[in-house]
């Protein structure tokens, strides 16, 4: 455009109804013949250039300047077409605003046979300060949020224009590129485009977004709710009128007669009286409902639980301690103290024919038989079996039900469980409780205190029923892995019997009374077809699984029943395992367990350790290097194991005069301690004495016997503590080969629980303190352990000969 005065006049077009901004497209078909003219001329004579400014009336055909709002927008044609009508169709894009003049007083509109005036340009103005730049940046954040909303709901916006908006960082230009999508009046969006403020013309166009955003959900919030209920009115119509020729044909009685038969049913049924005077009452409501409308269904659903649950209903129990003890025995090997205590409960309750329904809560491992258990008890009790099972459970209304408020409502878990079994008096098996999980739609495990607490569960309330229903009656066994995951007022309710994993003598005798039958009959096979030795169950046990329970055991068993499976049918009709061709079959080993040294090494004990998988020995070892004191512990240990390594060598350094060691000998040696496999983790308060003895090896330069053992946590003072697990780890020791095993003394009480094989093929010596496992760890007297005398100690950890001896050993802490 030319920039003198005397050319500074363009072509003008009045705008109706519309509002151009800068940066905006605008296509337009121009009839009028003003608009026409302007059109044209801007294109043959000023270079496309052309001054749009809306109109306040917009019936106004032949406007005067004063029928002109003051403030437009100097455009450029980019496209021009005709109409059919003799019309142009143009394209304009937004420049800049400006407030114009008239070309002449006497002509708003100039004498040249075509509208123009003298645009001026309007630049904006600097509104942000330091007071208000943190609101302005909260301005611009919540535009963009709004932006996009405006997207989704109002959806005119479409992926390319949306990206072309979001290219503007300056807040004035953004309300200008998205004020040209909004619907809002032109008289609004005149407003908009005089504010020459950036982040005041922002503020604007951002409240006129969110009123746009809010006006079009309420528009479809109205919309669906008229249509829906056209629909549902539609509906009950169409259902109320097939209702009436159904009876009509049918000749059928009024719908008012089945709650009729209802009522009586529910005098019929035994049902204390709180539930049927509920049950009547919800009668009364159903009479009154149409069968068509919602809430006839919602009540009707009510009704069939409370008639179909058995409030008093209680199968006969006829019990014989004969009887159950061959089901017990039949189905489990082992296991004497849960079912000593299974059948303690059926002695009671045949005596006294009203023993309130126990919490038994059966703690092992996976594949133990905790479930299998539950349901031989059942069996045996000649109860109904139902399994819920509770791991990953987090909602409580999966326990208590949800209030009938709810769409969809229904019962909790146990409710169901007595509808399924229609009897009051069933045995429930709540299965892996410690899996239980709270988030915000609450604790189930605060759900399930009510349940499992004998003195409360007769009076259980689900919010469905929303009545007193009696579990008291109910045998509730639940089962874990661990007590770990168990809040303690649960635990407080049930009566806990450990079940702790199987020994390889027990998996023997499993696998050939129990597992191996079992698979042969699963696979069509029978004793003829598949023989597996003894040393060959053994080796499989040994070699290929590694648990506390049988279930994979159970899986290689059903392997090689596979294999036999398909050499019958190639004509062999019996497969003999042994120990020789198992690996044929089943593959390489997938576990070995560690053997006995064949040699006493300086630093090297032997511990015993036990988890899951059952129980294994455990090598400590120990080196001494020069240094500064500093003791390192390797092998990923737990932090109780860390803190026992820390108590094992404040005890040698006490016993350091005894031995003959400087009393400083410390300040210039590190100790290191590992204990292999080093990417197992391992834990747990009984490596104590095994800690002490590899340190104090070390120290003297005295190997440790090969063939002994020992597990004891030990304290500061030397005291060796009882320690758990001694029934996995003798076993295990048993079968690395070790000949003597030393233990805490207060753990021989546990020797009872051993099988006699284990108890004679171990010399088992028992310490009350860490002075007495010393001499049997060194094989040698007690004197000569602590005679000063250990010729194969470093010389610069020698004390001095004056003060070898050392203070009385009562002295020395």
């Amino acid at each position: 455009m030319a920039q003198n005065d005397a050319d500074r006049a363009i072509p003008v077009m009045t705008l109706r109804d519309v509002v151009i901004f800068p940066h905006a497209l605008l296509p337009l078909a121009a009839g009028r013949e003003s608009s026409v003219r302007a059109i044209e001329k801007s294109v043959a004579e000023y270079d496309k250039y052309i001054f749009l400014v809306t109109q306040k009336n917009a019936e106004d055909l032949n406007p005067g300047a004063g029928d002109l709002y003051p403030v437009g927008v100097v455009c450029r044609i980019l496209q021009t077409g005709r109409t059919p009508e003799g019309g142009i169709k143009v394209l304009f894009e937004g420049l800049f605003r400006a407030s114009w003049q008239p070309v002449a007083e006497e002509n708003p509109f100039g004498t040249a046979p075509y509208p123009c005036l003298i645009p001026e340009p309007l630049e904006d103005i600097n509104d942000e300060t330091a007071e208000n730049a943190e609101e302005h940046k909260v301005l611009f954040r919540l535009f963009g949020e709004s932006l996009d909303e405006y997207a989704r709901v109002c959806r005119r916006l479409n992926s390319d224009q949306l990206n072309r908006i979001r290219g503007f960082d300056s807040p004035g230009d953004l309300a200008d590129a998205v004020m040209p999508y909004l619907t809002a009046s032109f008289a609004r969006k005149q407003t908009v485009l005089e504010i020459l403020g950036p982040w005041e013309r922002l503020a604007a166009a951002h409240q006129l977004l969110c009123e746009e955003t809010g006006n079009n959900e309420l528009e479809k919030k109205i919309k669906a709710r008229v249509s829906e209920q056209m629909e549902r009115n539609q509906h009950e119509y169409y259902l109320t009128e097939q209702i009436k020729a159904i009876h009509k044909e049918l000749g059928t009685e009024d719908p008012g007669a089945e709650a009729d038969e209802l009522e009586k049913k529910f005098r019929e049924k035994k049902m204390p009286a709180q539930a049927l005077e509920r049950a009547l009452e919800e009668l009364r409501k159903l009479k009154q409902i149409h069968p068509s409308a919602a809430e006839y269904a919602v009540s009707r659903n009510y009704i069939d639980w409370l008639l179909d649950l058995p409030w008093n209903e209680l199968k006969d129990i006829d019990i014989d301690l004969n009887r159950a003890r061959d089901i017990l025995d039949g189905a489990h090997f082992g296991l004497e103290k849960p079912k000593n205590r299974i059948l303690e409960f059926l002695a009671v309750q045949k005596l006294t024919d009203g023993l309130k329904g126990p919490i038994l809560c059966l703690v092992g491992p996976p594949g133990v038989g905790k479930t299998s258990l539950a349901r031989s008890v059942a069996e045996a009790t000649g109860r109904e079996f139902v399994r819920i099972s509770l791991g990953g459970v987090k909602d409580e209304a999966e326990i208590r039900g949800h209030r009938r408020t709810y769409v969809g409502a229904m019962p909790g878990k146990i409710i169901m469980a007595m509808k399924r079994v229609k009897s009051n008096n069933p045995l429930i098996c709540l299965d892996e409780i410690d899996k239980l999980s709270a988030d915000y739609r609450g604790d189930p495990a605060s759900a399930l205190l009510e349940v499992l607490d004998p003195e409360q569960n007769c009076a259980f309330v689900d919010h469905y029923l929303d009545l007193d229903y009696d579990l008291s009656k109910v045998f509730f066994i639940t089962t874990a892995n661990s007590l770990g995951g168990i809040p303690e007022p649960l635990i407080d309710r049930m009566e806990i019997i450990d079940i702790s994993g199987y020994l390889e003598l027990e998996k023997m005798q499993i696998a050939g009374k129990f597992l191996l039958p079992r698979q042969l009959k699963a696979h069509g096979l029978t004793a003829d077809n598949l023989r597996v030795t003894d040393n060959a169950v053994r080796e499989i046990i040994r070699s290929y699984t590694r648990e506390a329970g049988v279930r994979e055991l159970e899986r290689m068993l059903a392997a090689l029943c596979r294999k036999s499976a398909v050499a019958l049918l190639e004509g062999s009709p019996l497969t003999q395992v042994t120990v020789q061709n198992l690996h044929s079959m089943l593959g390489v080993k997938k576990y070995r367990y560690d053997a006995a040294e064949s040699a006493p090494m300086v630093g090297v004990a032997t511990g015993l350790a036990f988890n899951n998988h059952g129980g294994d020995i455990l090598y400590i070892e120990t080196a001494v290097m020069p240094g500064t004191g500093k003791i390192l512990t390797t092998g990923k240990l737990g932090d109780v194991m860390k803190e026992s390594a820390q108590a094992a060598f404040t005890y040698v350094r006490s016993r350091g005069p005894r031995f003959g060691l400087r009393a400083d000998f410390y300040k210039d040696i590190d100790l290191h301690i590992h204990v292999p496999e080093g990417a197992v983790p391992k834990d747990g308060p009984s490596a104590g004495i095994a800690l002490a003895t590899a340190i104090a090896s070390s120290l003297l330069g005295i190997p440790v016997r090969c063939d002994l053992a020992m597990t004891g946590e030990i304290t500061l003072r030397g005291r060796v503590l009882a320690i758990g697990g001694l029934r996995e780890k003798l076993p295990a020791a048993m079968r690395a080969g070790i000949k003597t095993v030393i233990i805490p003394a207060d753990n021989k009480k546990d020797l009872k629980e051993l099988p006699s094989a284990v108890l004679s093929a171990l010399d088992i010596r028992f310490v009350s303190d860490a002075d007495e496992v010393l001499p049997l760890a060194f094989d040698l007297p007690e004197e000569k352990v602590f005679s000063c005398d250990a010729m194969s100690m470093p010389e610069k950890l020698r004390a001095d000969p004056l003060s070898a001896a050392g203070p009385s050993p009562s002295a020395v802490m």
